[in-house]
């Protein structure tokens, strides 16, 4: 999640992208009907808190949001257009929210996703297992998922963990953006060197009670401690392939491969600033424009401050298009394998950003459509939309189904939170 306004641009319809042939269309209906995407990682319970007063039963979801000062990237007509039939809803706080705060804060964003789902009940169904998105999806709903982003919103606490795995929760994201006592951030200095003590009880908690472990955001250091802990595959919810693009976030090559012989998956990325050095280059300096001319650079087209704008105009973003999307995707099954690679999109946590043809969770058939261009077979497309992330999910089930007979662990990181 990357908190800032939210952007008109975000209403520009994925449609915008050039025509696709009619025959590879068709193929990539025939595709996503039979296995719709299934999402790793959508930021709208956040959005829905901060320009939705927090009441998802008051936001028009199953209207559209275009209309609204600040439209988001996803509602339900965006989600049925990019045959999106399963979403892990990050439920998001920031990460100087911390203590009892951030558990209050996500039991809050929790009841917000939960409400979200309960508003719409033709659209939306609750799920936390792989049968349970399989039984959605075959009914035609959208099946809802949950994940915790960033492990500083259990305080120190494996029993606060346990009862947001008793909430629905299908995912903790080990670290957000900030370090932590027990494991490490890609974007802040190390503070355990990896998972200390307490943060490989994390972990071994996780497996036992069938939560998904994500490496989105964490160094890689964390990544390397974690992979040798689990048991259970792991996900990168949100994350791309650094060899792409020189990110902190994203994985470099020998990580990648390591998460397949895990049996992992990683989630493709839709930020620009994950996908293209350039455009990660470009944003900088106009970061530390606006910061030299004191307006806020973390919005964008019209949204912008008069200097912004002026500067836009000067220096044109570099073009970010779903075959740069393609590219990540290509490049992580070539190291990990087709059978571990999947798409998190990010949207409503990216500024209103992202590829040029794909400013929503409506642009997955863009997406798709180049990689039958590039000649990806249904069989490992339908990997990729949702195949995959459903075998990590029955695996980690079935690992928690081993560990039955393990006792709970009480242990606390507390004081050194």
């Amino acid at each position: 999640m990357i908190t800032a306004l939210l952007l008109l641009a975000a209403a520009e319809p994925s449609a915008a992208a050039p025509a696709i042939a009619p025959a590879i269309a068709a193929r990539v209906d025939r595709i996503l009907t039979r296995t719709p995407v299934i999402d790793g990682h959508n930021d709208l319970p956040w959005e829905i808190r901060e320009h939705g007063d927090a009441k998802p039963e008051a936001v028009p979801l199953a209207q559209g949001t275009a209309a609204l000062p600040y439209p988001m990237q996803t509602d339900i007509p965006r989600l049925r257009k990019g045959h999106v039939g399963a979403q892990f809803w990050s439920v998001w706080i920031p990460a100087d929210t911390t203590g009892p705060a951030a558990v209050e804060t996500t039991l809050e964003e929790i009841d917000i996703v939960r409400r979200m789902v309960a508003a719409n009940p033709s659209t939306f169904e609750l799920a936390t297992t792989a049968a349970d998105v399989r039984r959605i999806q075959k009914a035609g709903r959208i099946a809802s998922l949950i994940g915790v982003e960033g492990g500083h919103q259990i305080d120190g606490r494996l029993s606060v963990l346990r009862q947001y795995r008793a909430l629905g929760v299908g995912y903790m994201t080990l670290t957000h953006g900030k370090s932590l006592a027990w494991a490490d951030s890609s974007t802040d200095a190390p503070r355990a060197n990896g998972l200390s003590a307490f943060g490989r009880q994390v972990v071994t908690e996780m497996n036992r009670i069938g939560m998904i472990v994500d490496l989105a955001h964490v160094s890689d250091a964390t990544m390397r401690a974690a992979l040798a802990v689990t048991i259970a595959p792991v996900i990168a919810s949100h994350s791309s392939a650094r060899a792409l693009a020189d990110a902190p976030r994203n994985i470099p090559d020998d990580l990648l491969a390591a998460i397949g012989i895990n049996g992992g998956v990683v989630m493709v990325n839709c930020y620009p600033a994950f996908l293209s050095t350039q455009w990660r280059a470009w944003d900088q300096a106009r970061s530390a424009y606006a910061k030299s001319v004191g307006v806020p650079g973390n919005a964008y087209g019209n949204k912008a401050a008069g200097p912004l704008i002026a500067w836009d105009a000067a220096h044109p973003e570099p073009r970010v298009t779903s075959a740069t999307v393609a590219d990540h995707v290509d490049h992580i099954a070539k190291v990990a394998g087709v059978d571990h690679v999947g798409l998190g999109g990010d949207f409503d946590g990216i500024q209103g950003t992202g590829p040029a043809d794909m400013k929503g969770v409506d642009g997955y058939p863009t997406l798709f459509a180049e990689l039958v261009r590039r000649g990806w077979s249904d069989a490992d497309l339908a990997k990729l939309a949702g195949g995959n992330i459903l075998r990590v999910m029955e695996r980690v089930e079935a690992v928690a189904k081993g560990m039955a007979g393990t006792p709970v662990n009480d242990a606390t990181d507390i004081a050194s939170r």
